[in-house]
């Protein structure tokens, strides 16, 4: 996992390097993963663009939040962006995002709390499984060359989603859960870049980083609700429309052929 220094955004970073069950590391330059992408410099999109050579953006905020925000600088290159949601959506285009939903710090819904966001994490499984299954086959699909997914805080949203990926190519789970948590490290930063934006801002008055900071014990719960729930993440791709196929092409994206099928 290697951070990836930005100007206009404070927590991107490359998955490559994690130990997956057999031995091997995911690949690095494949798949990266960020927070709130408004701000990038155009220093910063010609590196995401150029020297990583980003292709495909996986958003997965909500319409209110892309209606407030508006167009990205990303958004005026040739990286394609395929916009999912993992929240559910309103009909009408909002004058505000609710930010407890698009940055959890809080109690509101069940089994969540303030240091953990597992009840929110399995709602993204449950309330829009269809745009969860669309961006891991977006993933998987060999032509969407590097991919970087993001929501606004890079933790939660994008955590699921990057967790599910890894975890279908094998990535040993202790592994997986220290991703998740390395956005502890730049919450402070994430934070603040939050509530100096006039979408996220109003609702995030008056919370502090350890409200926003990651914790171990939410994602290991999570994963425990997925194994027992659908008995894993293989299980849990298969019924939300992920085929065996899918998991497969995504497993090589990210780490490679296995040794046997060489």
């Amino acid at each position: 996992m290697s951070w990836i220094e930005l100007e206009g955004a404070a927590n991107v970073r490359d998955v490559g390097g994690l130990p997956t069950i057999d031995g091997r590391t995911t690949r690095t330059g494949v798949l990266l993963r960020a927070d709130n992408l408004q701000d990038l410099t155009v220093a910063d999109v010609q590196r995401l663009t150029g020297e990583i050579g980003i292709r495909t953006v996986v958003d997965l905020r909500t319409t209110g939040e892309l209606h407030l925000e508006g167009d990205g600088p990303l958004r005026a290159t040739e990286v394609r962006h395929h916009h999912l949601s993992l929240l559910p959506e309103v009909e009408d285009e909002p004058d505000e995002v609710e930010a407890e939903g698009a940055v959890p710090h809080r109690t509101d819904r069940a089994g969540s709390s303030r240091t953990d966001m597992t009840g929110y994490y399995v709602g993204y499984v449950e309330d829009v499984p269809a745009n969860l299954a669309r961006a891991l086959q977006v993933l998987a699909d060999p032509e969407t060359g590097p991919a970087l997914v993001h929501c606004a805080a890079g933790k939660d949203r994008t955590g699921v989603v990057v967790a599910l990926a890894l975890s279908l190519a094998g990535v040993r789970r202790e592994a997986v859960v220290a991703d998740y948590v390395r956005s502890a490290e730049r919450v402070e930063a994430v934070l603040a870049r939050l509530q100096a934006s006039p979408t996220y801002g109003p609702g995030l008055a008056g919370v502090g980083p350890d409200e926003l900071r990651p914790r171990a014990d939410s994602m290991e719960r999570f994963l425990d609700h997925v194994d027992s729930a659908y008995g894993g993440p293989h299980g849990l791709a298969m019924t939300i429309g992920v085929d065996e196929q899918a998991v497969a092409r995504l497993s090589a994206r990210l780490v490679g052929t296995s040794p046997r099928a060489r």
